[in-house]
């Protein structure tokens, strides 16, 4: 944690205390009502929930228990982005990229590369927040210590305990894997047999796994699974389990037979034989998200309707609500404060679902934002001269105080704990050299003791360097081969956390792409399609292509096809890849190119026979053929139809194998990209000086027959 982010009454504005205290009164309030089980120590049940909001371009924190907006941070970040929150900090998640803010000053920290291109799934928790990248593989907390732990493979959808820990499913072998709080290295204790597809709930606070191919469900424990609890129904592989029991029952979604479940699941730990569950019909049609569960409710999004949808443990229907927003799916969380909370895509409402009755209000974002500055700290007085304090903030001064909570006193004012291993080194990055890799980091917390040392691992060795380096380079590697290095820190305590940088592969520097093979197609109206494959990029990352024709300029492109028009001529086509060695400049390769040459069409072709003369058995048919500038192909008909030939002014046209005399019909035909034309020519050719012989349609069939069967 940073020095500057610990809480203080001077630096905390009283939108932040507020928060905090409500903060506490849930949690003593959930602690009563056994609405959700109390944290360890004096972690806090976040209150409320927070959403993106696009057209404002912040964060808006959003109080569950009134259904108003009562802070905004101005974070600029992508459309559609999440926000999380841990105890003092939250965290706007893009796809590429994660910013820190500070929850008291709602100013902004930090921003920092997000481990992979996709939208994580979010567990605010004891310890946490984390992101879990589940196409990735990839935990990543942003809690204190922060930590980016591999999974090994793709994961289901996660679970968390009360106690901080983490579960997931690896997709790829059926393991059940567990993340405890503060700790950065996966523990598997059970694992689902080969080929059986499954997913992770919670029944009273401990992790059960669902065998979908098995159609059971099973306790998770140290020594595997648990005896199996038949379901009493069939599933389909796209089944998604609820995050918790409701009561007796766990929800089960079954989107293929469109139909909801709701499983007693009383059996796991009775002796006693399941009550048949219940099943309610879902629309047919509809894609669905969820679903998830508070302590009396589960909630579903009818996605193609845009509707939220709340059930009883007993399968009733208690509301159907609209979102407001038309654009893209709505996004289902459970809150931390027994609430679910539904927002649009664009972050222009928030739908809580109270979790007790399962009503549905509608907090509209959008006109919050516009009437009020939610929860902006306003701007110190100067103080006066002699270092008196402003009028307004003496009289605030002689105001009585109430006394904080315990658990705010604790926050403000934390004692003095026992140095612990380091956190996690923030912010590592790495750039590949021709044999070396730079890594670079920013300092890892401390946790009570001065940081002695940073190791740095990658497969095939380590190394160590001083506590105050902030970067080292990694010699000795192989060009071509990719490697992750991680960093850790040390200190009298311990070794602590470690934080990879993205694979990278070591190569030459300045040394530009090779040369990209180049396809170019012209057609008549002026069109080049130009396509091309990627080159040896050499050891470098492709920043674009860029791609030329004659006449019409240079495009930056990152596809590998396009199209000119308008083109005229002889057009050269060129494709050059610009590539990038880490955070060095931009070289640019060796060019591709092909020469095309481009007709345009003046009009529809013409074609004239000009004479028909016979030679042996053979007609030799005339024509002028002009394509208006297009590469044109022409044929004649005798009966049968000649092969298209290249034809372009004077041009002789073929018809072989013929016996026939007297007058005869002949038809030429010009075919281009512009269009066809064609001539007939009615006559008695010569052949040889002498008329040829006609034997007529029928004795022609016979002759051709005649000749076949000599063929044979």
């Amino acid at each position: 944690m940073k020095p500057e982010k610990r809480f203080s009454v001077v630096a905390r504005t009283r939108a932040a205390v507020a928060l905090l205290v409500a903060g506490c009164l849930a949690l003593v309030g959930l602690a009563v009502t056994g609405q959700a089980s109390t944290p360890s120590g004096l972690e806090f049940v976040q209150v409320g929930h927070w959403v993106y909001n696009d057209a404002a371009q912040s964060a808006f924190h959003v109080d569950g228990s009134t259904s108003r907006v009562d802070a905004r941070a101005n974070v600029p970040a992508e459309r559609g982005s999440q926000v999380v929150q841990g105890d003092e900090n939250g965290y706007v998640v893009e796809r590429n990229r994660i910013t820190e803010f500070d929850k008291a000053t709602l100013s902004v920290d930090e921003s920092f590369p997000a481990p992979a291109p996709e939208t994580p799934f979010v567990l605010e928790i004891a310890g946490g927040p984390y992101l879990v990248y589940r196409n990735a593989g990839r935990i990543v907390r942003l809690g204190d210590p922060a930590a980016s732990v591999p999974a090994g493979g793709p994961l289901s959808r996660p679970v968390a305990t009360a106690d901080g820990t983490v579960w997931v499913h690896r997709i790829d072998n059926g393991s059940i894997c567990e993340l405890p709080k503060g700790a950065a290295v996966l523990t598997c204790t059970a694992q689902l047999p080969p080929g059986h597809g499954g997913g992770l709930t919670l029944v009273g606070d401990a992790p059960v796994v669902l065998d979908m191919t098995g159609d059971s469900l099973h306790r998770v424990g140290r020594d595997g699974l648990g005896e199996a609890l038949p379901l009493g129904i069939k599933l389909s592989p796209s089944a998604q389990v609820a995050n918790s029991a409701v009561g007796d029952r766990l929800a089960i979604a079954d989107p293929e037979r469109n139909q909801l479940h709701l499983i007693d699941i009383s059996g796991l730990d009775q002796d006693r034989p399941s009550a048949k569950p219940i099943s309610v019909e879902l629309t047919k049609g509809s894609r669905f998200n969820g679903p998830v569960s508070s302590s009396n409710v589960v909630a579903m999004v009818d996605e193609t309707r845009q509707e939220v949808l709340t059930y009883d443990s007993a399968g009733t229907l208690k509301s159907t609500t609209k979102v407001p927003d038309k654009g893209a799916a709505p996004r289902l969380t459970k809150g931390e404060d027994n609430r679910i909370y539904v927002d649009s895509s664009d972050g222009s409402h928030v739908l809580v679902v109270n979790g007790e009755n399962g009503s549905v209000v509608d907090v509209d974002v959008d006109k919050e934002a516009n009437s009020q500055t939610a929860g902006e700290p306003s701007s110190n007085p100067e103080p006066q001269p002699g270092g008196e304090p402003p009028p307004q903030q003496q009289q605030q001064q002689q105001q009585p105080q109430a006394p904080l909570p315990t658990q705010v006193k604790k926050a403000v004012a934390p004692p003095v704990a026992k140095a612990t291993p380091p956190g996690a080194p923030r912010n590592v990055g790495s750039t590949s050299g021709d044999g070396s890799i730079k890594v670079s980091w920013s300092a890892a917390p401390d946790n009570g003791a001065r940081i002695t040392g940073y190791r740095l691992r990658w497969s095939g060795g380590s190394t160590q360097v001083g506590g105050s380096a902030r970067s080292a380079t990694v010699s000795g590697l192989s060009n071509g081969t990719s490697y992750v290095v991680t960093v850790v820190a040390e200190n009298s305590a311990g070794v602590g956390a470690g934080a990879s940088a993205k694979a990278v592969t070591p190569g030459p520097s300045s040394r530009p792409a090779g040369a990209p093979v180049v396809t170019a197609k012209a057609a008549a109206d002026g069109k080049v399609s130009v396509s091309w494959t990627q080159p040896d990029l050499r050891g470098g990352t492709l920043v674009h292509y860029l791609v030329s024709a004659t006449g019409k300029g240079e495009r930056k492109l990152s596809a590998t096809s396009t199209e000119f028009t308008g083109v005229t001529g002889t057009a050269t086509v060129t494709v050059r890849a610009v590539t990038k060695f880490g955070s060095g400049a931009a070289l640019t390769g060796t060019a591709g190119s092909k020469k095309v040459t481009v007709p345009v069409a003046s009009g529809p072709p013409t074609i004239t026979i000009t004479g028909v003369r016979g030679k042996d058995s053979t007609l030799l048919v005339s024509v002028n053929a002009n394509g208006k500038g297009a590469p044109a192909t022409c044929v004649a008909e005798f009966f049968s139809e000649t092969k298209p030939v290249a034809c372009s002014g004077a041009t002789t046209l073929t018809i072989s194998q013929v016996a026939w005399v007297g007058a005869i019909t002949i038809t030429a035909t010009i075919k281009t990209s512009a269009g066809t034309a064609s001539d007939s020519w009615t006559g008695v050719p010569t052949v040889n000086g002498g008329g040829l012989f006609w034997l007529g349609p029928l004795a022609l069939v016979g002759l051709r027959r005649r000749k076949d069967k000599e063929l044979l």
